[in-house]
């Protein structure tokens, strides 16, 4: 069987606002709308008005849930009796793992065998199948085995177009809440989340300038907005293991590219420093690849002054025992 994003019945590859409304309503129910934070602390330092938008409380943990359940409830009949395989380091595994079980659709997860260990129970504990994969093994390909072998359907985590639209709706939702921004920045891993969220809010907000976030050891994004040229980079040993794709997709580069206005990165020490502030002053718990966008604003990688700024905080999916041995 063909994969998922290479298959007639979902051939667009282009996302259009119309296509993150749809999503929206498609999700609505399933999804949570999660809420927009605000800080005295953070409005302080920067000079700005902020306003976090909370992915972290969103089902499973993350805003992964909105893309995956929007492409699963698009599925045929016949493909949600024969099941999906996805491949992930840990929350798409956990959005798939939970949109199939609400859909009653069996799926098989692709993980690294070094994934976070609070992620490969989660998975496992939404009822998915995992298989483990060592680091020289390339995951992509062993899903497609998978697939091919066992009829599924190919669920990537981010090149595809409705997954796109459903990550988009965390924006859509943020500029509906708050109203229109200066500025909004968006942790960058394949580019689902930002090339998305950009589609909503250059519709909903056209003056608002959408900043794309990603760890320094891996600045394949960044890179690649600055040449306009795909640039890919290898298993970068980052905190952010949400953020460790090789590359932004056939599908995520030109949206990146067309709604995107700039790129910043950020290292680990100054993420582990601005996750610890976001526990510490908003109460709240992000992870380390959620952390990125609220990095560069508390880092101040940009002047934010006067500005009203939303600040997707992706997700809250912590191993505290890594972490702790961090610190």
């Amino acid at each position: 069987m063909a994969p998922f994003y290479n298959s007639p019945m979902h051939a667009s590859d282009e996302v259009n606002f119309d296509d993150v409304a749809r999503a929206h309503q498609r999700i609505g129910g399933h999804a949570r709308r999660t809420p927009a934070l605000t800080s005295a602390a953070v409005d302080t330092l920067t000079g700005a008005s902020v306003f976090f938008k909370c992915e972290n409380f969103q089902r499973m943990g993350a805003f992964k849930f909105r893309g995956a359940y929007n492409a699963l409830a698009q599925l045929s009949a016949e493909e949600k009796r024969r099941g999906v395989v996805a491949f992930s380091s840990g929350n798409h595994a956990q959005a798939v793992a939970l949109a199939g079980r609400l859909l009653d659709v069996p799926r098989t997860i692709v993980m690294p065998a070094d994934a976070p260990k609070v992620k490969l129970e989660a998975t496992r504990g939404y009822g998915a199948e995992v298989v483990l994969y060592e680091k020289n093994e390339d995951r992509e390909k062993l899903a497609d085995r998978i697939a091919t072998a066992r009829g599924l359907t190919l669920v990537p985590p981010y090149d595809h177009p409705h997954v796109v639209a459903g990550q988009g709706t965390a924006a859509k939702e943020l500029i509906e809440d708050i109203g229109p921004l200066d500025l909004l920045l968006v942790p960058c891993g394949g580019g689902g989340l930002l090339s998305g969220c950009a589609v909503a809010a250059k519709h909903l907000s056209p003056e608002c300038r959408v900043i794309g976030v990603e760890p320094a050891a891996g600045d394949d994004a960044t890179r690649s907005f600055r040449t306009k040229t795909l640039q890919t980079v290898k298993d970068p040993q980052t905190i952010a293991d949400g953020a460790r794709t090789p590359s932004l997709g056939k599908i995520t580069f030109p949206l990146v590219l067309r709604y995107v206005d700039d790129m910043l990165t950020v290292d680990d020490d100054e993420l582990l420093r601005s996750m610890i502030y976001i526990w510490e002053r908003m109460k709240i718990v992000v992870e380390p690849t959620g952390t990125l966008a609220a990095c560069a604003l508390l880092e101040k990688k940009l002047d934010a002054r006067r500005m009203r700024v939303g600040v997707v905080l992706s997700g809250g999916n912590v191993d505290l025992k890594a972490i702790a041995a961090l610190l």
